[in-house]
């Protein structure tokens, strides 16, 4: 069928009469002008796809009366105009691709119809590991490394961007994935198959939503919705409440856009945001940059929100010019938001829409910060750093404590690096790293003038804290060369190790080993400091129980300090050669030192320059060989890659959902368990089961790698499930991955109790309280549940992308009733659960659930939509789209 809205499409040059768009204008409509700038980027996405199939008028009314129907838990369908993903979730991705090809092949269809129909990019930014630090030759080195160990994950991916249309893959060592969207990929309107388009982008990794601070709406999804949309499904989403985020005021001298975001995620935690989009407004963004409101954007997973948006305004427009964009292409963008009212003002007061509620941030009330040691909401004013940590040392066990001992507070552990003596005690910096999206694309913070002022006056870092650069583009080194700052950072040990993530998703690299004897000897709370934005408990690094996220200059701070117990505006950073007292009031830059160093250096050609050469530049990748074939060969000695049972005995016919009968539970949790937590992504313990495993097939701890490495591989993925070694199960009395098999009364691995349990032939849950799944955009932390038997989760609140990818995998997601949980309803976690599957479903309806010990309570089955519900049918997302490809 035609679309509906065929007759308000008008060229946007009557010059170039076959270059058109939706002139959304035309509707005359007074609500439209009423509508949140995200909300009129759905409504465009809707009209323009209107088909009254997948998108129907219906849908776009709902739109439109946004207003109203915000509170009436109404579905919209998305169609994105592009998707993007980083190698830890593509290479999962392109695996699930090639095995769908194999399924629909055997199902007597065509396998080349799975192929993406809207345009991915896949951004190689998640391998690279901080191994060698404190060299000038670090960054090749990490490097050579990271294709030694990844070789057949990125042969992999390179038969992918050739056997798949639509994929473009960008190869190692070329930037962190967020930035190079910010700074390359993003178009702000886009201009495809004759039509003018606000650009849009779904990706499979939460901070996705960094886009959003240039006007680009975006969020993360689950990568198993990514692939549906790959391949031409619209997102089924509930039509969003719109907070407006009013900023009012300047920030003040010594205020960095660090200090502004880890303000504004507390704030925002506060007043609950969690699947809602946040959209900024007021005279007080005219006040910051595109770097500084893609910092903001960034952290929008640590808020809550789905989205957090930033319109397009002039500066924006000036940003696309300032990064090399053709500024023929930047003036059309210009006159397209014009024309269809999306170009905003802040200034302008008149301009602003409708929002569900409104709250304000004065800037000049933010003080400079750090958030920690345990989750990124957590704000500790940095006058404060200091008491703060001393109180978490003696504090129950929790994520504002460690319960230490009084008399253990100041013990201290002697240990003897590279011939020296030194001392470390609790709140001892061991890793301080500049890395993660989140700071990395802002020069305000980047620029390292702290650095230099600091090695003027004398000052030194302790040779045993491991420093590192991993910068978010090659445009980022090339300022810092130029500005000549580049050498002041690497006498202070932050030379440049890579081009990617990092320590921020726990690729830290190992700590020396009698650093790690002596934290160990102590039993020490030793400190990460990181300028990223996640610090979850064993995330950065096993032997960091404290981490904390900083600004680039803090981080440095605390590297010359030493220590995270230190009140800046009393305590010296350090004392020179000369015995002179060094405070960091007297090397901190000001805002227009840096501004200035920021417009001498920071101009068009370098990004021109680093990018026009992003997709050829390594030779390394140049040099892999690929294979041709449409369909993969899976090569059964790989421990990389392997064919998953995803799709193993699927028929056309669908099979009626059962009741789950007598499940035993697996695991049962407090708040706030993150998909780290559930699928760790850092380092592969000797003594885990996915250790056993890769041992088995002859490989080396020196040749494990990383969980996240290792996604294509469902074995290591299976075992690699609740794995993480600061796991908190109400079973056992210690932290670690470890639960007790009911039936025997054993303590056992969390996946060899799965397996146990799974050859009896007994059905699993899981117990969880608020935000279950917090954290990561991981789909393997819904597949690894799936595959050790998990049938449902009952928790009492869920992270929106999490809950999305169990559906994906037809796990239900079950939540209790208001004002119930496991508490009230007096769970212990010990009984055998019997849910009542219902023959006939509806979205969020209750359903029953019946204990052997004879009591009987409701649980509300998550799912949000029909769509969903089709898919749980189905089991799951990717067997809805296998037939549907196949019939």
């Amino acid at each position: 069928m035609s679309n509906p809205f065929v007759q308000i499409v008008e060229p946007l040059d009557p010059k170039q009469p076959l270059k058109k768009f939706f002139n959304l204008s035309k509707l005359e409509d007074v609500r439209y002008t009423c509508l949140p700038f995200s909300i009129r980027i759905l409504l465009e996405a809707a009209i323009r796809n209107c088909d009254e199939f997948l998108v129907k008028k219906g849908d776009v009314e709902n739109i439109l009366n946004w207003k109203v129907m915000q509170h009436e838990n109404v579905e919209v369908p998305f169609k994105p105009a592009r998707v993007i993903l980083q190698d830890f979730t593509g290479v999962p991705a392109v695996v699930d691709f090639a095995a769908m090809r194999d399924a629909v092949k055997k199902l007597g269809g065509d396998p080349e119809k799975i192929n993406p129909i809207c345009p991915a990019d896949l951004v190689i930014d998640h391998s690279i590991q901080v191994d060698f630090n404190r060299q000038s030759d670090s960054l090749q080195k990490n490097q050579d490394l990271e294709f030694e160990r990844n070789k057949e994950r990125f042969e992999f991916l390179k038969w992918g961007s050739q056997a798949f249309k639509n994929l473009r893959i960008i190869p190692p060592g070329s930037g962190i994935i967020h930035q190079v969207n910010l700074e390359y990929l993003a178009r702000v309107v886009m201009d495809q198959d004759g039509y003018y388009y606000p650009d849009s982008v779904v990706g499979t990794d939460s901070h996705t939503t960094m886009i959003d601070g240039l006007g680009v709406l975006g969020w993360g999804v689950g990568g198993i919705e990514a692939e549906a949309v790959m391949l031409g499904q619209p997102i089924s989403m509930v039509l969003p409440e719109v907070v407006g985020y009013k900023l009012v005021g300047n920030p003040q001298p010594l205020v960095t856009s660090t200090d502004i975001v880890l303000t504004i995620t507390k704030h925002l935690r506060q007043v609950g945001v969690v699947g809602k989009f946040v959209e900024f407004f007021g005279p007080g963004v005219a006040q910051l940059s595109i770097a500084d409101r893609a910092t903001i954007a960034n952290m929008c997973p640590e808020y809550g929100a789905t989205a957090a948006y930033f319109p397009v305004d002039d500066i924006s427009i000036g940003y696309l010019i300032q990064t090399g964009r053709d500024k023929e292409k930047v003036m059309c963008t210009k006159r397209y938001l014009e024309a269809v009212g999306m170009l905003r003002d802040f200034k302008n007061s008149s301009q602003d829409p409708d929002f569900t509620q409104v709250v304000e941030l004065d800037l000049h009330t933010v003080v400079p910060c750090c958030s920690g040691p345990k989750r990124p909401q957590d704000k500790v004013a940095v006058s404060d750093m200091k008491k703060d940590f001393e109180t978490c040392l003696g504090a129950k066990q929790g994520f504002k404590g460690f319960q230490v001992a009084p008399d253990r507070h100041n013990s201290i552990v002697k240990f003897n690096f590279e011939g020296c003596d030194f001392e470390l005690a609790h709140g001892s910096v061991v890793i301080a790293a500049i890395t993660s999206c989140t700071n990395t694309s802002n020069p305000s913070v980047m620029l390292g003038l702290l650095a230099k002022k600091a090695v003027e006056a004398g000052l030194t870092v302790k040779p045993y804290i491991k420093t590192s650069l991993s910068p978010g583009s090659g445009v980022v080194t090339y300022y810092l060369r130029e500005s000549g700052v580049m050498g002041y950072l690497s006498q202070l040990g932050f030379d440049v190790v890579g081009y990617g993530c990092m320590t921020c998703i726990g690729n830290s690299g190992p700590l020396p080993e009698s650093v790690v004897e002596a934290i160990t000897q102590g039993d020490l709370v030793a400190v990460g400091v990181l300028s990223g934005n996640r610090n979850f408990e064993g995330r950065v690094h096993p032997n960091t129980r404290a981490n904390y996220l900083a600004s680039p200059p803090l981080v440095i701070a605390y590297a010359i300090a030493g220590t995270i117990r230190i009140d800046f505006e009393k305590e010296p950073l350090g004392i020179n050669s000369s015995g002179k007292k060094i405070f960091l009031k007297d090397i901190w830059p000001t805002r227009d030192e840096i501004q200035a160093v920021e417009r001498q250096f920071v101009i068009p050609g370098m990004f021109k320059e680093v990018y026009e050469k992003i997709e050829t530049v390594n030779k390394a990748w140049n040099a892999l060989d690929a294979p041709s074939d449409k369909l993969y060969t899976w090569n059964p000695k790989s421990t990389y890659i392997k064919s998953p049972p995803f799709f193993d005995g699927l028929t056309l016919a669908l099979q009626t959902p059962k009741t789950i009968e007598d499940a035993y539970v697996l695991l049962s949790f407090g708040d706030s368990v993150t998909t780290d937590h559930i699928s760790p992504a850092g380092n592969i313990a000797r003594n885990s089961p996915a250790a056993r495993y890769l041992t088995s097939r002859g490989l080396t701890p020196r040749e494990f790698n990383s969980y996240g490495s290792r996604r294509g591989n469902d074995a290591v993925m299976a075992r690699g499930t609740f794995a993480n070694i600061r796991l908190v199960n109400k079973f056992i009395d210690k932290q670690g991955p470890q639960t007790i098999h009911f039936p025997s009364g054993e303590i056992l691995d969390v996946f060899d109790a799965a397996e146990r349990y799974k050859q009896a032939g007994h059905p699993l849950i899981v117990l969880a309280g608020k935000e279950y799944g917090a954290g990561s955009s991981r789909d393997w932390a819904a597949k690894g549940p799936f595959l050790l038997g998990v049938k449902a989760v009952l928790a009492e609140s869920y992270e929106r992308i999490h809950r999305s990818n169990l559906v994906g995998m037809g796990v239900i997601p079950l939540q209790y009733l208001p004002g119930e949980d496991a508490g009230t309803l007096g769970l212990t976690g010990r009984e055998r659960y019997t849910i009542i599957i219902p023959e006939k479903l509806k979205p969020q309806m209750n359903v029953q659930i019946k204990l052997d010990t004879g009591r009987n309570f409701n649980a509300i089955m998550r799912f949000d939509t029909d769509v969903e519900l089709t898919y749980f049918h189905n089991g799951g997302i990717l067997n809805y789209m296998i037939r549907k490809m196949a019939s």
